[in-house]
């Protein structure tokens, strides 16, 4: 133990660059020990008012008896010499405030008034175990002063012999290391916090999930881990900037903080991925599925609330993945990945939805990226196809035909369109295999330019939302046609009508550039999404496609009727012509012929074929339809 207060201020390190015997002896006298200094209480006094720290002294029960200057100004208080007096012990000017003005005293135990709520339990029992045992104590603590930020403190006691230091038996001092924490603060922020919203990152995250499992283990309770992934969010990115797009990852993260309990963590991964880790939701799976979900559908309603984003309200939506533990141990990784999964199944379900884990998508998820690997090397080595389909007009004669993608892979063969378009959509592969599909329906469009049969047909090609936002889209199609010597007149770009929910302004710059170009700009799929009259009425369109989804239900699903009869009356309004995809019997041709559709195309009329096919058969589709 340290055996009287000089030593104590040694020991402690609590004096820089000169150092503390050094100002003792320029203060008090050259040729006397710090020993020899504070063997007298009023050594002592003269000692404490030049050291650059804060000393307090108390008596056997607590009461604080001595406070030098420093210890005032850290704490904001004044030791007055009796219950009543106004004037403090040890003014000294410019440095001591008043009583009044600081309005708390250190007399007696007043000296624990300072120290922050929260903090009074740890100093308690530090003080406590010095008094009744004599046992040192070194801790950290927060100061409150009146009217001013928080200060941290660290503070050391000892008992002191009394023949030393007769004004008191214990020392206590304290140290301002407000700058030091603070230090330290932002290094813990910056390890374990992300710095755009606030929430734990992916290292405190995985800390957080590893301490969730081995208390569910322990307790028998369990815990659910729900991962979120923003729908359609790099369209905010690419259609508004990264600076709106930051606003709403930030108060994403505010909604979900006040979805959950206090004792919840939620944390960004990245990106637009979010992950809560939910504990203590019983000791039934069933009871804790119940929990997990119903947070989950919260999470879903409040995400889904509008967004005020500089200025202008936006509509945004998360899918939702589950996976609960508790029964068995699981590594924080492996926890990961099934809720990683399942956050997929929603989106596959068609988005802004939640869905449990299931051990069937473990092998889903991993033939979905063996499929990625082979398209990525498919798109590498342009090992696809294009089939054509003919589209026919109200005469039955051939007017155009629609060309599309295929891929025949040597290990998979023939593989759907519907799942290798989806995934080139999600991966950002759907880029560079569109201009593939540009390059080469042109290419085709300029071989057909020569031949009498097919001289004259036009030539649809769809356009994928991705493809159209480009900043160069325009000049893309046009340099394509001028590389391939294409009649521009004979290209059409089927648009999605999905693609109105971006940025209208640029749809329209850019329709109206390559229709000035006398490319033809076709609204396919029409009915599924969100178009507006205003937003029609600003686009050089040629004609608007019904979606084959209403063709298959025109004769037997009224929704599906009204839907198309509205499409034609809108056309009409708009002057611009009516096509339908997906006709495949003749009633469904004769029930859109007699609401005035202009051009048809579907199985009835022929699937699409390979070019050398296609044009094998291309005269004998030159025939009338039979009525």
């Amino acid at each position: 133990m340290l055996s009287d207060f000089s030593t104590l201020l040694f020991a402690g390190g609590l004096i820089s660059g000169m150092g503390l015997h050094s100002i003792v002896r320029q203060k008090l006298g050259r040729n006397r020990t710090a020993r020899e200094l504070v063997s007298t209480e009023s050594m002592f006094r003269s000692l404490a008012e030049v050291v650059p720290i804060g000393i307090f002294t108390t008596n056997s029960n607590g009461d604080c008896v001595f406070a030098n200057p420093k210890y005032c100004l850290i704490t904001g208080q004044c030791l007055q010499e009796a219950p009543g007096s106004e004037e403090c012990v040890f003014s000294i000017e410019g440095q001591c405030p008043s009583a009044e003005s600081c309005g708390r005293t250190a007399q007696g135990k007043g000296w624990r008034n300072a120290i922050h709520p929260q903090d009074m339990e740890a100093v308690d029992a530090k003080w406590a175990a010095l008094l009744t045992k004599g046992t040192p104590f070194s801790i950290e603590y927060r100061i409150q002063r009146p009217g001013s930020p928080l200060v941290w403190v660290h503070a050391q006691a000892q008992q002191e012999c009394a023949s030393k230091l007769p004004l008191g038996m214990y020392v206590c001092s304290i140290n301002d290391v407000t700058a030091n924490k603070s230090a330290e603060f932002e290094i813990q922020q910056l390890a374990f916090f992300d710095t755009l919203t606030g929430l734990a990152n992916r290292r405190l995250l995985m800390e957080r999930i590893k301490q969730a499992v081995v208390a569910s283990t322990r307790t028998g309770n369990f815990g659910s881990l729900l991962y979120l992934d923003l729908d359609n969010f790099k369209l905010v990115n690419d259609t508004r900037g990264h600076a709106v797009g930051d606003q709403l990852l930030q108060q994403v993260a505010n909604r979900l903080k006040g979805s959950v309990r206090d004792g919840d963590t939620v944390a960004r991964l990245g990106g637009d991925e979010f992950l809560v880790v939910l504990e203590g939701l019983g000791k039934s799976q069933n009871e804790a599925g119940v929990l997990a979900e119903s947070v989950a559908e919260k999470i879903l309603n409040n995400l889904n609330e509008p967004y005020l984003l500089a200025g202008v309200e936006h509509n945004n939506s998360p899918s939702v993945g589950l996976v609960l533990f508790g029964e068995n141990k699981t590594s924080a990784d492996e926890l990961m990945k099934c809720a990683d999964m399942a956050m997929y199944q929603a989106k596959a379900s068609g988005r802004n939805t939640v869905r449990f884990y299931d051990p069937e998508m473990q092998a889903l998820v991993a033939a979905r990226a063996a499929l990625e690997s082979d398209l990525r090397h498919a798109v590498t080595t342009n090992a696809f196809e294009l089939h054509y389909q003919p589209q026919f007009d109200a005469t039955g004669s051939i007017t155009g035909v629609e060309a599309f993608v295929r891929w025949h892979s040597q290990e998979r063969g023939w593989v759907s369109p519907a799942s290798f378009i989806p995934l080139a959509e999600d991966t950002g592969l759907i880029i560079p295999l569109g201009d593939w599909v540009m390059h080469a329906a042109c290419r085709q469009l300029a071989a057909w330019a020569n031949d009498s049969f097919s001289a004259g047909l036009s030539l649809s090609v769809k356009v994928s939302g991705q493809q159209f936002r480009q900043a160069d889209f325009v000049q893309q199609v046009l340099a394509v046609l001028e590389r391939t010597q294409a009649d521009p007149k004979l290209l059409k770009l089927d648009l999605n009508e999905s693609l109105l929910l971006a940025d209208v302004e640029d749809i329209v710059e850019k329709t109206n550039a390559l229709t000035a170009h006398g490319i033809g700009c076709s609204l396919a799929d029409l009915g599924t999404g969100y178009s507006s009259l205003s937003h029609l009425k600003r686009l050089s369109l040629e004609q608007l496609r019904i979606d084959q989804s209403f063709v298959q239900g025109l004769l037997t699903e009224p929704n599906d009727e009204a839907v198309t009869r509205s499409i034609f009356a809108l056309a009409q309004s708009l002057n611009i012509r009516v096509s339908a995809e997906g006709i495949e019997t003749q009633e469904q041709h004769d029930a859109l012929a007699a609401f005035g559709c202009h051009a048809f195309q579907g199985y009835l009329f022929g699937q699409p074929l390979p070019a050398a096919e296609f044009e094998k058969t291309l005269e004998s589709h030159r025939v009338s339809i039979r009525k």
